[in-house]
């Protein structure tokens, strides 16, 4: 159902993005994608040699870098049937410790780089009756701490897209966010420590997480279902169900995962 479809993946080059431009394309899908680094794009285009795959410099948060993406993909492909806001950035740090810069940071461009792309896309995808899809996070249903600026992005991306999926309910429009969970891929190595500066470490047991490559296989099932939310991994939907009906428990569980000896660990 996807071939000759465009679809618009921001944040292409590494993890979950990856995994979504490559099995899209293999799916016969035209694949736009952007990263703020050309050398990983080259990358890209030479993996991925011979498919209908266009590639562009951009910060999803600068308006203008989004106006500039979203229009060249469209002058490309003649239009947009699905785009997938997948670019994104996380954080590690108290917040008592935590500079403001770090905080606007990620909302720069988990929140307004979703938005930014959505807005200058929508009139294609209002007219093919597409899909938007934001990648959001479990952190968005439940704030998670030393993440205290990643859990309000993923609230404002929640609250935006639900709010975005009412308005265009009767239009054709398809409106999902997705929560992956904790899967493998370079967002905590990425993550900005306290000073605004990528930490380069990642507190998890990488190899013990979902795979890029199934939690990309699982969003394209949801797209082709045209569902409402998607949350992967069973402690993902635990946490979501819990935080609802035993909020207060939920508060010293995930305050026992996270800290040790009244430390941040993870």
């Amino acid at each position: 159902m996807f071939e000759n479809k465009v679809v618009v993946v921001t944040g292409g080059t590494d993890g979950i993005g990856k995994a979504l431009v490559a099995e899209f394309l293999e799916r016969g899908a035209e694949v736009s994608t952007c990263a703020r680094t050309a050398e990983k794009l080259e990358t890209l285009e030479n993996e991925f040699f011979g498919k209908s795959l266009f590639t562009m410099v951009a910060d999803v948060s600068k308006e203008e870098d989004c106006k500039n993406f979203i229009e060249a993909t469209i002058q490309k492909f003649n239009g947009i049937d699905i785009l997938i806001n997948n670019a994104g950035i996380s954080m590690r740090g108290m917040f008592q410790e935590t500079t403001l810069e770090t905080l606007r940071r990620v909302m720069d461009i988990n929140f307004w780089g979703t938005v930014y792309c959505t807005k200058f896309a929508l009139e294609s995808i209002l007219k093919n009756k597409g899909t938007i899809v934001g990648m959001s996070s479990v952190a968005g249903y439940r704030g998670l701490p030393g993440r205290s600026g990643y859990s309000a992005s993923k609230f404002a991306v929640n609250g935006w897209l639900e709010a975005l999926r009412t308005e265009l309910l009767e239009t054709g429009v398809n409106v999902m966010w997705v929560c992956p969970g904790f899967t493998k891929s370079n967002i905590r190595n990425a993550a900005l420590n306290k000073d605004a500066k990528p930490q380069g470490e990642s507190p998890l047991e990488e190899e013990k997480l979902m795979s890029a490559e199934e939690c990309a296989q699982h969003i394209i099932k949801a797209i082709s279902k045209r569902k409402r939310t998607l949350i992967l991994t069973f402690t993902g939907k635990e946490t979501v169900y819990m935080n609802k009906f035993f909020p207060s428990l939920t508060d010293k569980l995930t305050r026992k995962f996270f800290f040790k000896n009244g430390e941040l660990i993870k």
